[in-house]
This record gives C-alpha cells, sequence and structure tokens, in this order.
C-alpha cells in the first residue's frame, strides 16, 4: 500500500514552494493507495514544508545499454535517481514508479543516489569484454542536480572515464558542471568529451515555474561560455520546445546559445509519457490557466490527437504540420546561425585500462 498523496490530492502551495509538480499521481505498480481525509483535528496545525530526503543504492552495475533507434548512444549512466530541479515536463517521471515511488513531488523530493557508482564503472570498464564507446551522463535525469554537491558522485565517475580514456557527453543544466571544468576541459581537448546544456525558455519567470529548482536561462548561457572557454565543445539542447508556451523563442534560444559559444544544436519536442501529461496538465491549470486548452490542443496537434506519441521516430519531433513547421524553423535558424552540423564522434583510441599498484609493467 503506498503512503503517498494521489494526484486528485494537490498539496498546499506553502509546502511546496520551490517544487514543480502539486501532487503525487497514484504509483501505477499498486494496486492500492491512501488517500488523505479532513477528519478535522489537524485543521489548525501548519503542516511543514516538503523536504528533499535522499536514500543510498549499492549498485551492481551502473553502465546501462540501449538500443533505440531515437538515441545517438548506446551507453548511459545515471548517478542519481529522481531529481531535485523539478521540471515539470520531464519524461523521466514514470520511472520513479519502479521503486514505489510517484513520479508527482516524490520524483522531486525522494531522491537516490548510488555514490560507489565510480568504483563499479573502474570495475566494469577493467573488465576484458569491455569495448570503448561513448558513455552518456544525464540522459534520465540532470548528474548535476543540488545533491551532487553533497555526494560528488558525478565528479568521480568523470575521473574514471578520464583515467581509461573514454569518451564522455554530459547532459545537464546545473552550474555545478563548472566545478569540474579541469576535467571536462582537458578531456574536451583531447577529443574525449562535450556536453550538451538544455535550455527551454529564455524568461526568468517562465523557467522559474517550469523548471524551479534549475539555474535561470541567463546562467545557462554563462555556462556555455564557460565550457567552450576551457575546450569542452557544447551543443545547445533546446528541449523540450513546448507547443503554445515556448515554441516562438526557439530562435532566439538559439542565437543566444550561438552568442555563448555553442558549436551545435539539437531539439526536442514536448513528451508527456504516462503520469507527465496529468502532471503537466495540472501545472497548466495552475499556472496558465487562459493558455491551457490552446497548450494541450498543440500537443495533441503534434502527437496524432493524443497527449503523447510513444513510436520510434516521431516521438522525439512529433507529426504532422504543426511539428512540420517548427522542424522548418529549426533547420532554417541552425544554418544561418552555423549550428546546422553533426559533430565528429569522440575518440576511442585512446582507451586503456591504467596500471593497477603491482601490475608488471610492460618493458615497452
Amino acid at each position: 500500500m503506498s503512503g503517498f498523496l494521489p494526484a486528485t490530492t494537490n498539496v498546499e502551495k506553502d509546502r511546496r514552494k520551490g517544487r514543480g509538480a502539486a501532487g503525487n499521481p497514484a504509483v501505477r505498480f499498486h494496486a492500492t493507495h491512501v488517500e488523505p481525509v479532513d477528519d478535522g483535528w489537524d485543521r489548525d496545525q501548519d503542516q511543514p514544508p516538503l523536504r528533499t530526503e535522499v536514500s543510498l543504492e549499492r549498485p551492481r552495475r551502473v553502465i546501462t545499454r540501449n538500443s533505440s533507434p531515437d538515441l545517438h548512444f548506446e551507453q548511459s549512466i545515471n548517478p542519481y535517481r529522481g531529481c531535485e530541479h523539478g521540471c515539470i515536463y520531464c519524461f523521466a517521471r514514470p520511472s520513479h514508479a519502479v521503486l514505489g515511488l510517484s513520479p508527482g513531488l516524490d520524483f522531486e523530493t525522494k531522491l537516490v543516489a548510488r555514490p560507489e557508482a565510480p568504483r563499479v564503472l573502474e570495475r566494469e570498464l577493467s573488465a576484458k569484454r569491455y569495448r570503448p564507446k561513448l558513455i552518456v551522463i544525464g540522459s534520465n535525469t540532470d548528474p548535476y542536480q543540488p545533491i551532487e554537491r553533497r555526494y560528488g558522485i558525478m565528479r568521480g565517475l568523470l575521473e574514471v572515464l578520464q583515467a581509461f580514456g573514454n569518451p564522455v557527453g554530459v547532459v545537464t543544466k546545473g552550474t555545478l558542471i563548472e566545478r569540474d571544468l579541469d576535467i571536462l576541459g582537458e578531456m574536451g581537448r583531447a577529443g574525449l568529451a562535450r556536453a550538451g546544456i538544455s535550455v527551454t525558455t529564455l524568461g526568468s519567470d517562465l523557467s522559474r515555474r517550469l523548471e524551479p529548482r534549475a539555474p535561470s536561462p541567463a546562467r545557462r548561457l554563462r555556462m556555455i561560455e564557460r565550457l567552450v572557454r576551457t575546450g569542452c565543445p557544447v551543443r545547445v539542447m533546446v528541449s523540450p520546445v513546448i507547443p503554445g508556451l515556448t515554441d516562438h523563442e526557439m530562435e532566439a534560444i538559439l542565437q543566444a546559445a550561438r552568442n555563448a559559444g555553442a558549436v551545435a544544436a539539437s531539439y526536442i519536442m514536448l513528451r508527456l509519457p504516462l503520469e507527465v501529461a496529468g502532471l503537466f496538465r495540472d501545472w497548466l491549470a495552475e499556472h496558465c490557466p487562459d493558455r491551457a486548452a490552446r497548450v494541450m490542443a498543440r500537443v495533441r496537434d503534434t502527437h496524432g490527437g493524443r497527449d503523447y506519441g510513444p513510436e520510434w521516430g516521431r516521438r522525439m519531433t512529433g507529426e504532422g504540420a504543426y511539428a512540420e513547421l517548427v522542424a522548418q524553423r529549426f533547420k532554417v535558424s541552425t544554418a544561418r546561425l552555423g549550428l546546422a552540423r553533426e559533430l565528429p564522434p569522440l575518440r576511442r583510441d585512446l582507451f586503456a585500462v591504467p596500471p593497477r599498484p603491482g601490475d608488471q609493467l610492460s618493458l615497452l
């Protein structure tokens, strides 16, 4: 039985200040759930604000492999489960249900850290059967979310990858990436690293409501500048493009990112899998009630009349006339700005298992 609130019962605004979701959808794997009932006894008692809780996980493996034709990589690592940034649109929210937690407020407040991930990664890279390939970090939840400052797991992973010479791509909107400029800059100059920085909107107010604990758009642009200056190439990710809400900003985001030094660009249309659709509709009703119907109508236009179309080849870009218009605008803008380019593959020829204390060294 779940002890978390269903989506139909929203948490008071004062308790969820700085959070994206309004409540907790019931966990879809649970046959039953508990709903709070006001019996009058606690009416005059203030409830404490929601706090971030972190539990620890000891992983047996950290490299996850995927075969999706929509993704340009085969391997990824996720140092954390859940994400304190609280982006209401995050497609990764449903993954929390596998842990018996809700994709709503639980996803933002009940996090899982994997402190032993660097040690496990070292073991996996040392295996004789391992062949060097690009590893992407941040494809599900942000590796530079606020709790990284406490646990430093991402820093440890980068140190291992650098020691082995394994290529890495980092996806984030967290400013803590600047702590690791020394590693990313050196790896970037060697052709072993690049970063993807996502920018959804240039409006600070809208960003604060969409992505309540993520850095401001202006701050992310400065991140791009600093990464590029150290030698780490950056792709700006206009993600997600929200029809009727942020789609008109595409050209401005691309221009600002290019000015900051980005060398390539990509975009993804809004994706609302499983519980994310209901959470996003609730968010629209609370924050943009005058545009809610129009936004959802546009969203459905891009997914064949549904809140979300999961089909490969279409789920990232959408379909229909409106999606084609967005794709054409992106094509024209990136061509004009010099961002319409495929970055060369990161190097794999530098991979080598570093010697351990006591190993017999080569005489050659």
